[in-house]
């Protein structure tokens, strides 16, 4: 059963998860290190607790406890109630939600073959897989997840120099997207690509390069299997992989306009291959 504790002190040891949660770079640290991420806003912990995910605390301002009472009354987990002002003074920004969650983090998404195995289990012989290359923007990782679940795509996989899908910006963007579709970070990269060329996926790489089909023409081609791989924001696709892939990729475009976000071109590409 959960138990809830009023606490006041901003370094009562029991926060010590929380602090200062703007800071990316110790973050990264301090969470990788102990094994679990920050789930932010009523809906994304709910959203975690009913994948199955477990929370090694939860903040909570009053306000926010008779709606979670559900899903955490039944679990093990100490519920820290505070006020708002006191959650702003530990993580070092407005918790306009109320809430946030300290939650294990899954461990099972380093195994690419196994994700192969997965998808082709579940999705019957039509299957799609997003691979996001060297994204440095969590924001950026979060919208493509999210787009990637509202239009069908079947996995995810990210490489290993690509920004955390369990950093709490991601999540929060993601909308809990993050909990809801298969993904893996490919390491070592870009050798992954055989992997997936050998599972029978077709690999296209979006780009602006030199012999670029559209998307258009791509779709016409109905692949069965299909991998879609998005490039960094400021670089695109690294030269390696460019020289492992089937075809380059780019979206007709028009009013002088040569390329989109990547969160937007990903959502283009999902809509148009769904």
């Amino acid at each position: 059963m959960a138990t809830y504790q009023e606490l006041t002190d901003p370094d009562d040891p029991r926060l010590a998860d929380y602090v200062s949660l703007r800071d990316t770079q110790l973050r990264k640290s301090v969470e990788a290190a102990n094994g679990f991420y920050i789930a932010e806003g009523h809906k994304i912990i709910r959203r975690a607790i009913e994948s199955g995910h477990h929370p090694r605390s939860v903040v909570l301002a009053p306000r926010w406890i008779e709606g979670l009472r559900d899903v955490l009354d039944p679990i093990d987990v100490p519920v820290h109630v505070v006020t708002e002002a006191l959650a702003e003074q530990v993580t070092g920004f407005h918790v306009h939600r109320g809430a946030l969650a300290a939650i294990e983090r899954p461990t099972g998404h380093d195994d690419l073959a196994a994700l192969l195995h997965q998808v082709q289990w579940g999705a019957g012989p039509r299957s799609r897989i997003a691979v996001l290359e060297d994204l440095v923007d969590h924001s950026n990782v979060g919208a493509a997840f999210r787009s990637a679940v509202a239009l069908g795509v079947d996995a995810l996989v990210v490489t290993p120099r690509c920004a955390d899908p369990w950093y709490r910006r991601s999540i929060k963007v993601s909308m809990g997207a993050v909990f809801q579709v298969p993904w893996v970070r490919a390491d070592p990269w870009p050798s992954g690509i055989t992997q997936l060329k050998e599972a029978g996926y077709f690999v296209a790489g979006m780009s602006l390069g030199e012999g670029s089909i559209s998307l258009d023409e791509l779709v016409a081609q109905d692949h069965s299997r299909l991998v879609m791989i998005f490039g960094n924001e400021g670089h695109g696709l690294t030269p390696a992989t460019d020289a492992l892939i089937d075809a380059r990729v780019t979206i007709p475009m028009m009013g002088g306009i040569d390329s989109l976000n990547v969160a937007a071109s990903s959502a283009v590409a999902f809509y148009a291959t769904r």
